[in-house]
């Protein structure tokens, strides 16, 4: 007779995928041990108030914010059409809008940069009208919408998706026009996915160095964020390097901590 652990049994996992998953945990955690352990907590508090330090954070917040914003507008749309939708070639429509997740970051930057600069596909007609977006803080924003856009889309479609169209169907049936269908139930309906999506979009936004450093430079106040700041206090200053990583992720975890616990609440 052969007998079960009851751990086992009330988990329904096969016992050796424990070892794997712990792996994985210690590998995630580990590293930001590490940084805990190398921190100079004696001058810390004056390591992350420093001028340049507090610029940093004060753009990278606010950048990440606006970039968030332009994701959730052009991404709920984008979502629905690629869930909603089955015309030919929508399967190539899906693939184009995925692929920043799979490109080098800085070949983003790139390309935003012969599409917005001063040359570029669409700068040099805006030249003509004076406005100049490379190596502005608006060029920091589009940088982080163009990395951060796929990851709200992905998580969004995959909530349509299972959420099905039974209810949408039916408040259309009762005779509700599609814009009040979309925006009364469509919307409901998928929010905590919306929430999540938007909160990795605002997260990896957070973090984007290659995007911007091609695109928008490096200019203190303007365009240099915080992963630029820490990067070059690398070189200068370690011990400000290592302080100022260690704000960016309990910044970064505090807000997705947050924000999964109020998408848990919605969902309920």
């Amino acid at each position: 007779m052969i007998r079960r652990s009851s751990s086992n049994i009330v988990s329904g996992l096969p016992a050796w995928i424990f070892l794997p998953a712990a792996l994985g945990g210690v590998f995630v955690v580990l590293p930001l041990l590490a940084m805990l352990t190398t921190v100079d907590w004696s001058e810390f508090f004056d390591l992350i108030t420093s001028e340049s330090s507090l610029a940093a954070l004060k753009l990278s917040l606010q950048t990440a914010t606006a970039s968030t914003f332009l994701c959730v507008i052009l991404g709920v749309p984008m979502a629905v059409v690629l869930s909603r939708s089955s015309f030919r070639g929508i399967h190539v429509l899906r693939s184009l809008v995925l692929l920043p997740l799979v490109l080098p970051p800085v070949v983003g930057g790139i390309a935003l940069l012969y599409t917005f600069g001063r040359r570029g596909l669409i700068g040099q007609y805006l030249e003509v009208w004076g406005i100049h977006i490379a190596f502005t803080t608006t060029a920091v924003v589009l940088a982080q919408t163009f990395v951060a856009l796929p990851f709200l889309v992905v998580s969004l479609e995959g909530s349509l998706r299972t959420a099905g169209r039974r209810y949408e169907y039916a408040a259309a049936t009762l005779g509700a026009r599609p814009t009040t269908v979309f925006r009364r139930v469509t919307l409901p309906l998928v929010l905590p996915g919306l929430v999540s999506g938007a909160v990795l979009s605002f997260a990896r936004a957070l973090g984007e160095f290659g995007a911007t450093l091609t695109f928008a430079g490096s200019l203190q106040g303007v365009t240099r964020t915080l992963p630029l700041e820490i990067y070059l206090q690398r070189e200068s200053d370690p011990d400000a390097a290592v302080a100022l990583s260690l704000v960016l992720v309990v910044v970064a975890v505090l807000i997705v901590v947050c924000s999964r616990g109020w998408a848990s609440r919605a969902a309920l």
